[in-house]
């Protein structure tokens, strides 16, 4: 059993000072399990949107939430956008006898109801897989193969999980797609995500996939964006400084679990892993999503130069600019594009994350640290 009292806490405080929170992440990431601490799924209180009992309750859904008081959970709410502007109407009610906690698994720019209709009284949460920090640091060669969706970290061995994961991908594409409304050929759609595995950790080439998958640019940009609001990947945005260099313009692609990307990659076991040409681009792409839960940064950015200067992550926390750099190796060293990150991005303070157990300086505000540091 894992806790995730951290994670609570941020509910907790979330429905303490707003009338809606949205806790929106991945199928299957944990969301409805901790909904169901807070409200039982048998209570009058609870909708469950791909539950048909729940839907025939709502089919007048004025009249079947606005009697309800206290904390009322409707879960899979993409699935009914028309219930936002209904919630904002609840919402307003003085006194108020109730709150909402809506449960979804697409990101808010493809919820743009909630945007429009709650603004001002609406906190959103993001609820990602387990972490590091909640499985433990000695987990970390597990939570790393498996990634941290519950059912595939938890499976009682490696096979299970990997069997876990393929029909989650499958269902993802032949089920969840098309019940949210997109259009997209599951064949297509896996082809696509399949071509994608290959550029994790790299730059966004839409054109390079689109002529390997015979179709245009912009069909392929609307692929990624569709799998980056569905939680699957992670756009990280380039970060543009005022320096008289030409410096790179396109986002990098990672897979937010590095359980998916061995799946469509075929790593299936930790010695498929660790004999993968892939490896240090998984590694690297784990080690920035540890890090980013870690830090829950204001903004986040990767930065290049077309001469080869490049820094993982740059973080802006609490008015400090943090930079990041991923190294898979047992000892890494000063190297001159870190010095040229250190000066020209006019960085507070360099971390260099890897997967050993010491911290050493590696020179004036430059630290090398253990990934398992952050848990």
């Amino acid at each position: 059993m894992i806790h995730r009292d951290g994670v609570k806490t941020k509910i907790e405080t979330a429905l303490r000072r707003s009338r809606v929170t949205a806790l929106l992440g991945p199928r299957q990431c944990g969301k409805t399990t901790l909904a169901r601490e807070f409200v039982p799924p048998d209570s009058v209180n609870y909708f469950d949107l791909e539950d048909p009992e729940s839907l025939a309750r709502l089919d007048q859904p004025k009249l079947a939430l606005e009697s309800l008081t206290g904390l009322v959970v409707i879960d899979e709410i993409q699935r009914k956008p028309e219930l936002f502007p209904l919630l904002r109407v609840l919402a307003d009610r003085q006194p108020n006898p109730a709150k909402f906690l809506v449960l979804g698994s697409a990101a808010p720019e493809l919820l743009r109801q909630s945007s429009e209709s709650l603004a001002g009284r609406i906190e959103t949460l993001e609820l990602t897989g387990f972490n590091l920090s909640e499985v433990g640091a000695t987990a970390m060669p597990r939570h790393w193969l498996r990634g941290g969706f519950p059912l595939s970290y938890l499976a009682e061995n490696d096979q299970d999980s990997s069997v876990w994961r393929s029909r989650f991908v499958s269902t993802f594409l032949e089920r969840d797609l098309p019940a949210s409304g997109m259009g997209i050929s599951p064949v297509a759609m896996m082809r696509f995500w399949t071509m994608l595995a290959h550029c994790h950790g790299q730059t966004w080439n839409a054109s390079e996939i689109a002529g390997s998958m015979g179709v245009s640019a912009t069909t392929t940009r609307r692929y990624v964006d569709l799998l980056t609001h569905t939680f699957m990947i992670r756009q990280l945005q380039p970060w543009h400084e005022n320096l008289g260099k030409r410096q790179v313009k396109a986002p990098k692609i990672y897979f937010r679990d590095s359980g998916l990307f061995h799946t469509l990659t075929h790593i299936k076991s930790e010695n498929d892993l660790l004999t993968h040409p892939k490896i240090g681009a998984s590694w690297e792409g784990y080690a920035i999503e540890e890090t980013l839960r870690h830090y829950q940064p204001d903004q986040e950015y990767f930065w290049a130069t077309h001469n080869g200067a490049e820094l993982d992550l740059l973080l802006f926390k609490d008015g400090k600019r943090i930079g990041i750099e991923c190294k898979r190796r047992d000892a890494p060293k000063l190297t001159a594009s870190m010095k040229i990150a250190m000066d020209d991005l006019k960085l507070d303070e360099l971390l260099v994350i890897y997967p050993g157990r010491k911290s050493y300086p590696l020179g004036e505000s430059i630290q090398v640290l253990p990934l398992e540091a952050l848990a």
